[in-house]
């Protein structure tokens, strides 16, 4: 890297300026499970000037809170994050740099919000990893081992890792997903798994992000996700916030008190299969 510098929104890379990405800004609402949050931060330690931190992967079902757990740890650590979704269209130079049209009819460079944290020491997650091809992971193998550079076809540059930079990818275990290329698996090292939370957890979890909330509602809906767990269902906390969530309102526009509102939401919400773990 010739020049950087990162009070700017730009950079100077080898005599290409890049654009830099804004860092992503919300409140991450994580309780709990504290033995994930230890992990996490064990495999982003740097134990030795020789040692490298790890590329975790964070397993689990969809809206278990991956992408929080990383958020919350990141910013907890004091790090800026950038948050880069991952889709089966996703190309290669989507991942690193892209060009655009400027004024006067000049090519910008626009770093992804990946290059951004590796230029500025922050952290990437790459949020549904497995959603994308192979021929993107392949663009990130040099990142993810010890040589931690990504290279730009498109604008001609190397761009190396800032020593503070860190990664994680979050992996649902779906079936609309890509099988990750075996040379990258062992790029991605430990993998966490984030299950579902413990009643008591999970009713946290609900007041936080709901702290107006009628408590028999949150009680209604704890109970019905606890019975969905071991029926190995895949409703999860989000789930239960958007059925308290809309339970909530419609007792505040109908009157409807807390119970009937509650089974109105979740039939609305979920969907009558849903009825089946109601007590």
């Amino acid at each position: 890297m010739a020049k950087s510098e990162t009070k700017r929104l730009s950079v100077d890379i080898d005599g290409v300026e890049l654009q830099l990405a804004h860092p992503d800004e919300f409140t991450p609402h994580w309780v709990g499970q504290e033995e994930l949050v230890k992990q996490l931060r064990a495999a982003w330690l740097v134990v030795d000037e020789a040692d490298l931190p790890l590329n975790p992967r964070l397993v689990g079902k969809p809206g278990v809170g991956k992408t929080s757990l990383a958020y919350a740890t990141a910013r907890g650590m004091g790090k800026e994050v950038y948050l880069f979704q991952a889709t089966m269209d996703t190309r290669p130079e989507d991942l690193i740099i892209t060009p655009v049209i400027a004024d006067g009819q000049r090519i910008k460079y626009v770093a992804s919000p990946l290059v951004t944290a590796m230029l500025r020491g922050g952290l990437c997650i790459l949020d549904e990893g497995n959603r994308m091809g192979e021929k993107c992971w392949a663009s990130l193998a040099p990142l993810l081992d010890a040589r931690r550079y990504v290279e730009s076809i498109v604008a001609g540059i190397k761009v190396r890792a800032h020593p503070d930079f860190r990664f994680c990818t979050t992996m649902n275990d779906d079936a609309s997903t890509f099988e990750v290329p075996e040379y990258i698996h062992s790029r991605l090292q430990p993998q966490i798994l984030v299950d579902f939370p413990e009643a008591d957890e999970e009713y946290r979890i609900l007041k936080d992000n709901l702290p107006f909330s009628d408590e028999q509602v949150l009680g209604y809906v704890v109970d019905f996700l606890q019975r969905a767990h071991r029926g190995d269902e895949r409703y999860t906390v989000r789930d239960g916030i958007n059925v308290a969530r809309y339970a909530l309102k419609l007792i505040k526009e109908t009157g409807e008190d807390p119970l009937r509102a509650y089974r109105i939401s979740l039939t609305m919400t979920l969907g009558e299969e849903a009825v089946t773990y109601v007590e």
